[in-house]
Formats: structure tokens, sequence, C-alpha cells
């Protein structure tokens, strides 16, 4: 017999497709820390995280029948996990989040040097884990996707839904203004 926990995401979710309660249960399980983690760096509040990662999971069941089972299931999640802290994001904000995203209507040219990118992931983690809170939240989410949850340009334009050069052009704007913040101090505020 095959346990839960050696199948994969895509093949628990056409077990909860097919009504198993338990497979999904079991994805509850691997996903739950980590959209706490995203959550917590992409809203930089606490209060509602648990909460609001509650309802990812709840609006993901309901919606576990949409799910295409050749696509993988993490871009799907976390795509759902977006919408709920986006969501959230503009019922607390007095400002709600602008509507027009003036990244995606320019195309950016995707360049990802892996010797470039290794070098720049020590400096920036250290960047990032201490200064989301002064970033906006397309940029903190972006980050976070690609820094803490090591997510490739790929899976993160499609959790956010814009083109992939939007991604690079994101992750580029946030760390300038991440390294320019914290040029005099490079470990970010105290």
């Amino acid at each position: 017999m095959v346990e839960p926990t050696d199948l994969t995401d895509e093949m628990l979710a056409i077990c909860v497709q097919k009504g198993d309660a338990e497979a999904f249960g079991t994805l509850v399980e691997r996903y739950e820390a980590k959209l706490l983690r995203y959550g917590r760096k992409f809203t930089s509040q606490t209060e509602d995280i648990k909460d609001l990662v509650q309802n990812v999971f709840m609006k993901a069941y309901e919606n576990i029948k949409s799910f295409d089972t050749t696509a993988r299931f993490s871009p799907w999640v976390y795509r759902i996990a977006h919408n709920v802290f986006v969501s959230h994001l503009r019922q607390k904000s007095r400002n709600p989040l602008l509507l027009v995203d003036f990244d995606t209507f320019i195309a950016h040219p995707v360049y990802d040097d892996p010797h470039e990118r290794e070098i720049e992931q020590k400096e920036i983690k250290k960047l990032v884990t201490r200064g989301l809170d002064e970033l906006s939240p397309k940029y903190r989410e972006v980050l976070t996707l690609y820094y803490i949850e090591d997510l490739p340009y790929k899976e993160i334009a499609e959790i956010l839904q814009v083109p992939i050069g939007t991604v690079g052009i994101r992750i580029k704007r946030a760390r300038d203004t991440l390294r320019s913040k914290y040029k005099h101090n490079p470990y970010g505020p105290e």
C-alpha cells in the first residue's frame, strides 16, 4: 500500500479530486509552514496570518476540482495564497494596492546568471530578512518567493500572473531599493 507521504503533490491533488480528504491533510502538512512564512513576509503582519492561511486552504479545497493535474501544484496553491493576502492588504489599507502595475506593461529581458545569482543570493538574503517591512507589497512578495521560498522566475510569474520579465524587473528594483537603503549598513536596520 502506498502511503500519502510517498505521493507527489499532484498525485495527492488527484486523490483529493476523487474525494480523499486525508490526501488534502497531507497537502496541508506540506504547505502550512511555507504559506505561514510567505504570509508573514508578504503582509508583514502577524496577527491574522494563521487565519489567512486557513482561508487559503479552504479556498484550495473548495477549488481543487479546477486544479489541472498536469500542472504543478505549488504555483497553484501559492496563487491562491497571493490572492488571499492581496485581498487582506486591500481591506486593511486606506490606500488600496494600485490596480495598474506599470511593470507589466513593458517587456523586460530575463537574464539569470547562476554564478551572479549565487553571490547575490547570499548578500540579498541578509537584506531581505531585515528590510522587507520597508518595501511595498509587490516587491516584498517577489523577494519572499524568490529568496526565501526559492521559487524560480517561471513559477513566480505563474503565481503572480505577470510576465516572467516583470518578475525579473521587480526583483531587480527591490534589490536596488534595499541596497540603496542599506548602503552604509549592509546588515539592514538593527
